[in-house]
């Protein structure tokens, strides 16, 4: 029976049950590389299996799966990429996503015990080794991935060009700090996070030329004030991590190095004040439950309440809105 309300079915509930199938699927041939296996030419499913040291026929259920679901073409028993494929999959393209895909792949497991998530109160994913650089690096290359979408959009309509030093604080890779600096020739930036974050910030800047206008700050921003004088703070994405209490410290700590009337920006997943949408927002709340001891999507008011309670005045919200529904608040820290 359809549920006229909202159009779900039980066809419709049963395919979204289901869905994980695909993303099972999309996440074994990223993690196999197979989209850069294929490259610019058509392979049998035995060439492909050489290549990866994989089994033939799994292989090439793998390579039909792929095929039915339009990521990959079959012509005469012989695989080649889609131009989404080639694109967005295979490893030396510019556009590659694969670190995120691989992000969510290592959040698989946690997402299955979400039941015991949400009847303890608290996380079951424990705080990532400093040893596992693989799960480090697929976060925060996946970062720069999902930011690069957003980032050329982001630095058209915030209008820094009256600031001269930007801290991009928690800006793991730096991809905001690199393209505020793009589009504001006079601007230049500190990227401040902690330490293990160094290595992939510094080569991601070095690949942009602006290692002479953008630096690296290591530090914990949540327990220590910052140091420096900045006329602009960016916080992208930092504030969902934490608890309300340790959010209120972190926004003191970071503000100990503004200047007076220094622009203060708010880059998050943003619910509604009503706390039942938009989608990704409320899932992406699921997702903090699962891996943080407080973090949580905030609504509009309570992110205005906190910047105010910081010493943040005249907050507006800006009209941008990101592909996942992320939005952006800004105001000036009061003298």
């Amino acid at each position: 029976m359809k549920d006229h309300a909202n159009g779900w079915t039980a066809g419709r509930l049963l395919e979204l049950s289901g869905s994980y199938w695909q993303t099972c699927t999309l996440h074994t041939a990223v993690k196999l590389d197979i989209f850069s296996a294929l490259g610019a030419q058509s392979h049998s499913a035995q060439a492909i299996a050489q290549n990866l040291g994989a089994d033939t026929d799994a292989t090439a259920r793998l390579l039909d799966a792929l095929t039915a679901m339009a990521l990959v073409i079959k012509k005469e028993g012989r695989y080649s990429n889609t131009p989404a494929g080639t694109r967005f999959l295979t490893r030396t393209s510019p556009e590659y996503i694969g670190y995120m895909i691989m992000h969510h792949h290592h959040l698989v497991d946690p997402w299955s015990q979400l039941d015991r998530a949400v009847t303890t109160g608290g996380p079951v994913r424990g705080r990532v080794s400093s040893s596992d650089e693989a799960w480090r690096k697929n976060f925060l290359m996946g970062m720069f991935n999902t930011a690069s979408l957003t980032a050329p959009e982001v630095v058209k309509t915030v209008d820094l060009s009256a600031c001269r030093n930007l801290l991009d604080l928690g800006g793991g890779p730096g991809t905001y700090a690199i393209h505020f600096c793009l589009h504001n020739p006079r601007l230049r930036a500190t990227i401040h996070d902690r330490p293990t974050t160094r290595p992939v910030a510094e080569k991601t800047v070095a690949r942009y030329q602006l290692t002479d206008r953008i630096n690296f700050m290591a530090g914990d921003y949540i327990t220590t004030p910052v140091s420096g004088t900045f006329d602009a703070i960016w916080m992208s994405h930092i504030l969902h991590g934490e608890g309300a209490d340790t959010c209120q410290t972190m926004l003191q700590n970071a503000f100990s190095a503004a200047a007076p009337g220094a622009t203060v920006i708010v880059h998050d997943f943003i619910m509604t004040d009503n706390m039942d949408g938009p989608l990704f927002p409320a899932l992406f709340s699921l997702n903090m439950l699962l891996g943080t001891q407080g973090g949580r999507a905030y609504s509009e008011a309570q992110l205005f309440d906190m910047l105010a309670k910081a010493g943040v005045g005249d907050l507006k919200r800006h009209p941008f809105c990101g592909p996942t529904d992320s939005g952006i608040i800004y105001g000036r820290l009061k003298p």
